[in-house]
Formats: structure tokens, sequence, C-alpha cells
């Protein structure tokens, strides 16, 4: 698995066009029957040219994922927020274990001594701590656990 990159990406990579589809789709997504043709009309685009300008995001590294959130909290579930100090040549193995766990929602490797930041998203607040056990014996590292205390909906948005 490619981690994402995190690095600033050069001016003049995203146009105006770019700069549109990441502010519009925060706001929601279509459920249609046709929802990239009906996203895209808005932006002045086709269909498969808002498909392959997300693709093509993903790729920069201008965007992690494209898909739905759902709230499992509101579902009966829970999510926390998760970080390992990961040894640097162990990073890429541990990566690969961590990310089996379906229960994973993403995961990113940051530049502090707690390295690996990942959300656990499970069907009951218990199998928070189950899955947090697993990847602890999985790996021989303490997996750090900061449940949400506060929601809170940060609109990002960038200039077009």
């Amino acid at each position: 698995m490619t981690r994402p990159t995190r690095a600033v990406l050069p001016d003049g990579t995203l146009d105006d066009t770019d700069r549109a589809i990441l502010n519009a789709l925060q706001e929601g997504f279509p459920l249609t029957p046709r929802p990239f043709d009906d996203a895209a009309q808005g932006l002045g685009i086709a269909g498969d040219q808002l498909i392959a300008r997300l693709a093509r995001l993903r790729e920069l590294g201008a965007i992690t994922r494209f898909g739905p959130f759902f709230d499992a909290a509101a579902m009966g579930g829970a999510f926390c927020l998760c970080a390992m100090a990961v040894p640097a040549q162990d990073f890429d193995a541990v990566l690969t274990k961590v990310n089996a766990h379906p229960e994973v929602a993403h995961n990113y490797e940051r530049t502090h001594e707690l390295n690996m930041w990942f959300v656990l998203a499970t069907d009951t607040p218990a199998g928070i701590g189950r899955t947090a056990r697993a990847i602890e014996a999985e790996t021989g590292l303490k997996v750090m656990q900061f449940p949400k205390l506060e929601e809170f909906f940060i609109g990002f948005r960038v200039h077009a």
C-alpha cells in the first residue's frame, strides 16, 4: 500500500476547476442514478471529467480519499483517533498490519514521535479497545487512544 504524500503542492498544480471541485463536493454528493454527471453539471464539466479529476487529485495527494463518511456513533458505534510511535525501519510492516483491520478508517504518517495516526471506526464502543489491543498484540507497540470529547465541523475551502 502506498502512503499518501504530505508535501505542499507546487503553485499551479490545481486549476480553478480543481478548486471548485474541492469546494463543491464537501457540501454533499447527489444521490441520483448518475451522480457524477449531476455533480459535474454544476461545475461546467462532464461526469467522466469529474471522475478523472478526482483520480488525479488523489494521485497528487491533494485529497486522500473520495467517498462517503458514515457517522459510526449515530449508528451505535464509535470513532477514536489513535497514534503510535513506530520505529522508522518498521513503519511499512506496521502500516500493513494496522491497515489490515477493517476498523481502520484512514492512516497517516506524521513527522512526530507519534508518527502513525489513524482513526478506528467500530460498530460498538467496545470495539475500539478490542481493535486497539489486537493491533498492540500484532505489532508489539502501544496504541494511544484519543477519544472524541467534542465534535467540530471544519470547512476547508480553497481560493478559486
